[in-house]
């Protein structure tokens, strides 16, 4: 009798350039023995980034892309392609993907930013929130298109905003949940449940999210 044969896991390149806390939450996820995704490369603009020791600590391919020149983005997808990605996972990636990248592989790359998009776009997060007044923030994953932070929403998770927060404070708050909600986005997307219609993003109506509709997250994310 030949032996029961394993479903293939829908394989990762996760962009990085600084530490890559999510990077790790997304590897936690996928040392879990049902979990549907696994990191297959670590790739960084930084030589110096901490992610791509956290890649090598356990074995996993980590390459560095210099970033100087203009064929940067050519170099970098090569670097991409090389390791026949399912998904590409921005996690810290501190560069704005062109036109012509995203279109490459288009529908195939998403992001963790640390505000309920659209509100807040870009670096420093948080401290608009903050000045803004905001009563609740969070984080959102969305896929990657020609904006900054403007692609379709997969899920968010809401984080309320205390009145003695600063921006380190809210910031770290906002990341335990990143941590939570990244691994969940890709398992949706690794199973089979997050369909993409022009800029809305649908959940499976027959899985476990029937109630959803693919913008908020599911209420142990939010509690």
């Amino acid at each position: 009798m030949s032996a029961e044969r394993k479903p293939s896991r829908l394989r990762l390149v996760v962009l990085v350039s600084g530490r890559g806390s999510n990077l790790q939450a997304l590897l936690d996820a996928g040392g879990e023995r049902n979990f549907p995704a696994e990191v297959v490369a670590v790739i960084s603009d930084n030589e110096s980034a901490s992610a791509l020791d956290r890649a090598r600590n356990v074995g996993i391919e980590a390459r560095w892309v210099d970033p100087a020149g203009e064929d940067f983005e050519e170099r970098l997808g090569r670097e991409v392609e090389a390791m026949c990605p399912g998904l590409i996972c921005c996690a810290g990636y501190m560069r704005i993907l062109s036109s012509s990248f995203v279109a490459r592989f288009s529908g195939k790359i998403i992001n963790i930013h640390p505000s309920l998009l659209p509100s807040f776009p870009g670096l420093r997060a948080q401290r608009k929130a903050l000045r803004a007044g905001v009563r609740v923030s969070g984080c959102t994953v969305h896929f990657i298109d020609e904006g900054v932070d403007t692609g379709p929403i997969i899920l968010q998770a809401a984080v309320p905003v205390m009145p003695d927060d600063d921006e380190e404070s809210l910031s770290e708050r906002i990341l335990a949940f990143e941590h939570r909600l990244y691994p969940l986005a890709v398992r949706l997307i690794a199973e089979g449940k997050i369909r993409l219609e022009g800029n809305r993003v649908f959940l499976d109506k027959e899985s476990a999210w029937e109630n959803l509709d693919g913008f908020i997250a599911p209420k142990p994310i939010i509690s």
